[in-house]
C-alpha cells in the first residue's frame, strides 16, 4: 500500500507551515471517514462467467489492484465491502447473489461488470437469464463491455472511489446505515418454474384471482380514447373568413388585384381563365391564348440542317 500523505487530507482554509504539512493535517471527519473506506475497499471473491477472467487479470501483477487498497479479495461476505457481479446472471444464480448481498455489512457497494450483469447482454432474451442484476439489488457503478478490459474495471473502481469521496456524514441520504433502526434486507427471489420476486407478490396474487374467475389477466389495458373535435374544411374556413375582409376596403382591393393577376398568369400558361376576368379583359385573354400556342418540334427538318452543315464543312 502506498505511503500515507497527509497533504491529501488537508482540505480547510487554515494554513499549515510547509515544514509541518507532512506531519499535521486539518480536515473534516467526513474526509477522514471517506478516505479510510475508499482506500480499503475489499471485494467479494466470486465470478460468474468470462468477465471473471478479466477481473482476475486486474488483480494480477500487470494492473495491480493493491495500488487502490483493493487487492484483499475476501471469500466471506461478512468481510467484504464491494460486490463485483462479473458475468451472466442466471435465474438460478440470482438467489445466492441476493443472499450474499444481504450478508455483507454496511456500508456496501455493488459494481455490475459487463453487459450481462448490467442488462442481460447477448442472452437478454434467454429463458434462464436475468435482464440485469439491478432488478434485484441496487447497483452503484456500471462497467460496460463484453467482456470489459481490466482498464475498464479499474476506471469503474476509480469512479466508485469518487462517489465515496462525495458522501457526507451530515447527510443521512449518503450514509443511510447510520439512520434510526435496522436496514431491511433485500427479499430473496424464489426459484420455481420461473424466478419470482417477492416484492411482486401482490401483483401475482391479483393475477391468480383473475385467472381463477376466468377473467383475462396479464393483458395491457388500452386507455380510453379522447373524443376528437371534427375538423373544419379549409374551404369553409376561407368562406367564414371572407366577410371579415369587407370591413377593410384597402385589404379587399389588394386581394381583388391579386386574384386578377393570378387569373392572368393562368391564362398565359394556357389554362382557362375565370369567367369574370375573361369578361373584364377579353383582349388580354385572346392575346395570351395565341401566344401560348407553341410550334411543334420538326425532327426531320433539324436532321436536314445538320446534314447540310456537314456537307458544307
Amino acid at each position: 500500500m502506498a505511503q500515507l500523505d497527509l497533504r491529501e487530507l488537508h482540505n480547510t482554509e487554515f494554513p499549515i507551515p510547509n515544514e509541518m504539512q507532512g506531519n499535521v493535517a486539518i480536515t473534516s471527519l467526513s474526509k477522514i471517514y471517506n478516505w479510510s473506506r475508499r482506500s480499503a475497499m475489499w471485494p467479494l471473491l466470486f465470478g460468474l462467467a468470462c468477465c471473471a477472467i478479466e477481473m482476475i487479470a486486474t488483480a494480477a501483477a500487470r494492473y495491480d489492484l493493491s495500488r487502490f487498497g483493493m487487492e484483499v479479495m475476501r471469500a466471506s461476505p461478512r468481510q467484504s465491502d464491494l460486490m463485483i457481479v462479473s458475468g451472466t446472471v442466471t435465474k438460478k444464480m440470482v438467489v445466492p447473489i441476493v443472499r450474499l448481498y444481504n450478508q455483507m455489512p454496511e456500508p456496501k457497494y455493488v459494481l455490475a461488470m459487463g453487459a450481462c450483469a448490467s442488462g442481460g447482454g447477448p442472452f437478454k432474451e434467454g429463458y434462464n437469464v436475468v435482464s440485469g442484476i439491478d432488478t434485484y439489488i441496487p447497483v452503484d457503478i456500471y462497467v460496460p463491455g463484453c467482456p470489459p478490459t481490466p482498464q475498464a474495471l479499474l476506471y469503474g473502481l476509480i469512479a466508485l472511489q469518487k462517489k465515496i469521496d462525495g458522501q457526507s456524514l451530515a447527510n443521512l441520504d449518503d450514509v443511510p446505515w447510520y439512520g434510526v433502526g435496522p436496514n431491511e434486507p433485500t427479499p430473496i427471489p424464489i426459484l420455481g418454474p420461473d424466478i419470482i420476486d417477492p416484492r411482486q407478490m401482490d401483483l401475482i396474487r391479483h393475477q391468480a384471482q383473475l385467472a381463477a374467475q376466468g377473467l383475462p389477466y396479464g393483458t395491457r389495458e388500452v386507455p380510453a380514447l379522447k373524443p376528437v373535435a371534427p375538423s373544419v374544411p379549409k374551404v369553409a374556413a376561407k368562406a367564414q373568413a371572407a366577410p371579415a375582409t369587407d370591413e377593410d376596403p384597402a385589404k379587399a382591393e389588394r386581394l381583388k388585384k391579386r386574384e386578377e393577376a393570378l387569373a392572368r398568369k393562368r391564362a398565359a400558361e394556357g389554362g382557362a381563365a375565370p369567367t369574370a376576368v375573361a369578361e373584364a379583359a377579353p383582349v388580354v385573354a385572346t392575346a395570351t391564348a395565341s401566344e401560348g400556342e407553341k410550334k411543334k418540334f420538326d425532327k426531320q427538318a433539324m436532321l436536314e440542317k445538320i446534314r447540310q452543315r456537314k456537307a458544307g464543312g
